[in-house]
């Protein structure tokens, strides 16, 4: 239903109430970013050792003494030699992490000792530095040594749970609507937020860290659909692509917090409700003009259209029926009432079988759903190997954040001008390329490896954040956010592996830039077979999403047009008689 674009032609392709819709439905964006990235924070892990038994009076570490394991700590450094403490008893015991030792006999109190020693594992009582991080959950639940994996398991956890909710409510926006989704998820997003930080243990903490992953994915994919299906050609481009900004804000708010918060809870509590007064008017979102129409809601679709004309200080006499196609205007089904909704090809039980209805869709999605995972896992291996530059911790975030945002500036021009297609697909080959080149460097050259590591990551964003919405552009209303979902699970499964990607520099420190490198290339050529979207209306129908790229032959084409238009026609002719 090709005809529902004129309502932007008529109302403006972003005037006042798209603008005041946009910008509220990108502020709660920024809390999705937030609870991203928050576990960057909540998890961290301070310098620490095991508790002494009794009163220590002295430390060693090395020719540096001191009187109290606080002091010694922050240049306590694991795998360098233990830290010898005597007690008030005269015992000397040597502390390391997750082992101490008590000295047999011994004669004088030095750092090195050859005598006999009786080495045990830490019961549970350690010592942490608090100089950089005051409270986090691992000091307060003691996730280190054994317990160590647990902690490592929070960030894996959170990224299922984003998976699980991009396929879920990506597949229920497209039943119940778009906006039901968007209150329902922001409302939990902030409830669940706070509740976070009042977390009695481990388990309950990582229990509510999941379902809130799973609302702020389920916001963050029916988001963009959202303002993807309320704005005109002419801007969604830039309105796509900047919901990725918002989701940066979101990555430097956490940095910003943590680095002013040392305590976890109360971080959390900060970081939930830096958007909570979205909650005062998400409630009054209309629901998108598309989706009122594929559901044949069009007394609803008048009323809206009639809402956002007089907002736009517009005097336009546009009526839905005007967007509809013959046949459905033949039928009588212009303004039915909204409980008598038409039976349509979109009322029928969609699955994600449908992404794979023929031969041609089935290549097209699974050319977008690897496009989705290479940007995850590219994005997540580059990160992982630029910030750990050393410097300040909480700058190197917010630098990560901040060094997103020219890449979608450059990726709105692009795509605006040479089109979805040929912005992708270069930005995938010029990864790959760059990952190859890193692998080739010598390696004292640094910075010119770092230059190779952020062209990488440069090129990764730009992919990442047109495919949000070429993913849209390639999809039909009925299921434009089954596929965005999907999509997103496929991203959700990168960020899991890219982890274990990284693993793999035990093996060869560049097998994981190979990999990224090989699959980025491989993918970026597949790209080139997609079908171009620029400038092209969004589609409603599973047919209409089919020809896209389809150019009909000049040979056959004018004869079935005028076909086509003589059917019509003689059927208008029969009516009037």
């Amino acid at each position: 239903m090709t005809g529902v674009e004129r309502i932007f032609d008529e109302l403006g392709h972003f005037k006042r109430f798209q603008a005041c819709l946009y910008f509220a439905a990108v502020l709660q964006a920024v809390a999705c970013g937030i609870h991203y990235l928050a576990s960057v924070f909540l998890v961290q892990t301070p310098n620490f050792v095991c508790s002494g038994p009794g009163n220590i009076t002295d430390i060693l570490y090395g020719n540096l003494t001191a009187s109290s394991l606080e002091d010694i700590l922050p240049i306590f450094k694991a795998g360098t030699g233990p830290l010898v403490v005597r007690t008030a008893e005269g015992e000397q015991w040597e502390l390391s992490r997750c082992h101490y030792a008590h000295r047999i006999n011994p004669q004088y109190f030095t750092y090195d000792f050859n005598g006999n020693k009786t080495v045990k594992l830490c019961s549970g009582n350690f010592v942490y530095d608090h100089t950089e991080i005051h409270q986090s959950i691992v000091t307060d639940w003691d996730l280190v040594c054994e317990r160590e994996w647990l902690a490592k398991l929070c960030q894996p956890t959170f990224m299922l749970g984003v998976l699980i909710g991009a396929l879920l409510f990506g597949d229920i926006a497209d039943r119940i609507g778009r906006v039901r989704i968007l209150m329902f998820t922001s409302l939990f997003q902030f409830g669940l937020g706070v509740s976070v930080a009042f977390s009695g243990n481990y388990y309950i903490f990582v229990v509510l860290r999941f379902l809130l992953a799973m609302v702020s994915s389920g916001y963050l994919v029916v988001v963009f659909v959202y303002v993807t299906e309320f704005t005109g050609s002419k801007v969604r481009t830039w309105t796509s692509m900047h919901v990725h900004a918002a989701f940066a804000v979101g990555i430097m708010v956490v940095a910003l917090t943590g680095y002013l918060v040392r305590v976890w809870w109360i971080y959390q509590i900060i970081l939930s409700i830096c958007t909570s007064p979205f909650l005062l008017f998400c409630w009054k979102f209309p629901e998108t003009p598309f989706y009122l129409m594929a559901k044949g809601r069009y007394k609803d679709a008048q009323s809206l259209v009639d809402t956002i004309a007089r907002f736009n200080g517009l005097d336009c006499r546009l009526k839905v029926h005007e967007l509809l196609e013959p046949d459905e205007i033949e039928n009588g089904k212009a303004l039915q009432e909204e409980a008598e909704e038409r039976p349509s090809p979109s009322e029928k039980k969609l699955s994600i079988l449908d992404l794979f209805g023929s031969w041609r869709m089935a290549g097209r999605t699974c050319t977008v759903w690897a496009i989705w995972f290479i940007g995850s896992l590219g994005y997540y291996v580059f990160s992982l190997g630029s910030v750990n530059l050393g410097g300040n911790q909480y700058m190197n975030l917010f630098l990560a954040g901040a060094v997103e945002l020219p890449s979608y500036l450059v990726g709105c021009f692009a795509m605006d001008r040479i089109g979805r297609k040929k912005t992708c697909a270069p930005a995938l080959l010029l990864a790959g390329v760059a990952c190859m080149l890193i692998i080739v460097v010598p390696a004292d050259i640094d910075a010119l490896a770092i230059a190779l590591c952020m062209t990488g990551k440069f090129a990764i964003a730009i992919a990442f954040g047109l495919i949000y919405l070429y993913t849209c552009e390639l999809y039909p209303t009925i299921i434009r956010s089954l596929a965005v979902g999907s999509g997103s699970m496929m991203c959700r499964v990168g960020s899991v592996v890219a982890p274990f990607c990284v693993y793999l520099a035990d093996f060869w420190i560049y097998l994981p830039q190979l990999i990224v490198g090989i699959l980025a290339f491989v993918i970026g050529l597949l790209t080139l077979f997609l079908p171009e979207t620029l400038g092209k209306p969004l589609t409603t129908t599973l047919e209409e999403a089919e020809a896209l790229g389809r150019e009909p032959s000049k040979k056959n084409s004018t004869p079935g047009i005028k076909d086509a238009e003589d059917t019509l026609e003689m059927k208008q002719h029969e009516a009037k008689a």
